[in-house]
């Protein structure tokens, strides 16, 4: 029996998340972006305006992508958007101090269009005002559009017209085949690096290295320096390993 070949197009492996969106309008726009670009993988986190999805703003916005808009799950939290990913990109104007790695749109293109095992999500978030630190925290890399200095203002469509467009050429073209020297494990899910990290905050609590009631930077600085690695299953795994022996070992 022939096994199934495993669909590594970046056209299915690429998803759009929008947080806490103020304008139903804009909703419409972002499925008419993503499908012109051949995407159709659309999430709402916690849209600020009821029936987002058949708001009549919505579906005229939308001009001939209501299958995108139709298809668009809402969910309750980030954490709910990025089930199943393993790769998450904040898509930010505004650069933070303990921002993770940051991109050009070309350059993440690049880079998930060039690696079949990676499920990566773009995260866009408010109108006005943009993405918490706390999610942009829990990314992989940060996204900052080059655009004019003096008027640098992409609404949100706009931006994942960008993103969308530099993902459509990149997944044209024929990425490099991986290389097979060496061992290639498989990519944690970002749902285990967020668990790794809670653990490893428990063991340096634990070996008084953190102070839990003046944190500091010390995590936000651990997450940036992580995020740099692209971590794998089993190198979460080690890291937890770790930390329980570290909080089995304090009496």
């Amino acid at each position: 029996m022939n096994t199934p070949e495993i669909n590594t197009s970046v056209f299915k492996r690429l998803r759009f998340v929008l947080v806490e969106t103020s304008r139903a309008g804009n909703i419409g726009a972002v499925a008419r972006a993503i499908k012109t670009m051949g995407f159709s993988d659309l999430v709402l986190v916690n849209p600020r305006f009821p029936d987002a999805l058949q708001d009549p703003e919505a579906v005229a916005f939308a001009s001939g992508a209501q299958d995108v808009l139709q298809g668009a799950r809402i969910v309750g939290s980030i954490g709910e958007a990025l089930e199943g990913c393993n790769f998450a990109a904040a898509v930010s104007a505004r650069l933070r101090e303990f921002s993770p790695p940051v991109l050009t749109p070309r350059a993440f293109a690049g880079h998930v269009a060039g690696q079949g095992d990676l499920s990566a999500a773009l995260i866009f978030g408010n109108e006005r005002f943009g993405l918490p630190n706390q999610i942009v925290e829990q990314c992989n890399v940060l996204i900052n559009i080059p655009a004019n200095p003096d008027y640098s203002s992409l609404n949100l469509a706009q931006a994942a017209q960008v993103l969308a467009y530099e993902c459509r050429v990149a997944g044209d073209t024929d990425a490099p085949a991986p290389s097979a020297i060496g061992f290639h494990g498989d990519s944690a899910s970002l749902d285990q690096v967020e668990g790794m990290y809670a653990h490893l905050e428990q063991a340096l609590v634990a070996i008084d290295f953190l102070d839990a009631d003046n944190p500091k930077k010390l995590m936000p600085r651990l997450k940036r320096l992580f995020a740099r690695t692209q971590l794998e299953t089993e190198e979460v795994n080690i890291l937890r390993g770790i930390a329980r022996h570290i909080l089995k070992a304090r009496p």
